[in-house]
């Protein structure tokens, strides 16, 4: 077994310092892929507001951030960033930290940006991904000691909708799994989501992903509010009242929808904050990853 285990981390990991693991998402060729171009190539730009904003992921990885005293669960965060970047510590490490302190195994997915130059279909590059992450996690639980029943995903803004597109899309597989091992997330955790890509939308992730003119049936599609069945996992939502850049309404709809279908749900409106305030919305002294944390506690993943 102790060598099972070891061959698999040898093919799978590459080791950081800080007990953190870089987990390439994919072994040899990626599903659906294309060469990229030879400027195409991945990029962080550290902002002046203190935001490291990663683009043109070529190669998707997981980075696992491993309590000392792990308690079985995992989280796959997914960074938001309009599909054009990735906020990756804002919304990402920051976040992997906070849930490795109570013993979560934390896993921050650097999910490919939708882009023709590396896609043959673009639109599905980051669910393909998440899916991908999914099912790594937890076709080596043992390796990470996970609890393959308490593996969860969270997104902020437009990983929200990566996250919220794998809630409800888990079983239109688009990675291999010769196992059939369940792509379903146990939990989800969506911060300010995308989730409508209708009338009440975030315009610039729609055209990020699915380009300028899309048609009604990808727009349904990525809606996930209309594909919420009791089989979609319950979630946690946080949003904004003022949130001028992804209507509050899209957390209200798909959390109305999981009512309809008695799926267990909680959501937490703030009077303000704005979009993208990551862990804390500094317009009130509400932590909302407190009201998380009671919330997974009563779920028993916590």
């Amino acid at each position: 077994m102790k060598k099972l285990v070891f061959l698999i981390l040898f093919l799978f990991v590459v080791m950081e310092a800080n007990a953190q693991q870089v987990i390439p998402l994919y072994k040899g060729a990626i599903p659906g892929a294309k060469t990229p171009p030879a400027d195409y190539v991945e990029a962080t730009v550290n902002g002046t507001d203190g935001v490291a904003r990663v683009s043109k992921v070529v190669t998707p990885t997981l980075t696992a951030y491993l309590p000392s005293k792990p308690n079985g669960t995992a989280v796959i965060i997914c960074p938001g960033g309009g599909y054009s970047i990735l906020a990756f510590d804002k919304e990402g490490t920051l976040v992997a930290k906070r849930f490795s302190d109570l013993g979560i195994t934390a896993f921050v997915l650097k999910y490919r940006l939708p882009s023709d130059a590396i896609m043959e279909d673009k639109s599905m590059g980051p669910l393909q991904d998440a899916l991908q992450a999914i099912y790594l996690i937890r076709k080596n639980a043992s390796v990470w000691n996970v609890d393959p029943a308490k593996i969860g995903i969270m997104g902020f803004s437009a990983g929200g909708h990566v996250a919220s597109s794998l809630s409800v899309h888990y079983n239109d597989v688009k990675v291999q799994n010769q196992e059939g091992i369940s792509l379903r997330p146990d939990f989800s955790v969506l911060i300010y989501p995308v989730i409508n890509f209708g009338s009440y939308t975030h315009a610039g992730s729609v055209k990020n992903l699915l380009g300028e003119n899309p048609t009604d049936a990808q727009r349904r599609y990525f809606s996930g509010e209309l594909h919420i069945n009791a089989q979609t996992p319950p979630a946690f939502l946080v949003h904004a009242n003022n949130d001028g850049a992804v209507p509050v309404k899209n957390s209200l709809a798909y959390d109305e929808a999981l009512a309809k279908n008695k799926v267990p749900a909680e959501m937490h409106i703030y009077q303000g904050g704005g979009h993208g305030f990551g862990m804390y919305n500094k317009t009130t002294k509400d932590d909302w990853f407190e009201s998380l944390k009671n919330w997974m506690t009563a779920n028993k993943w916590l």
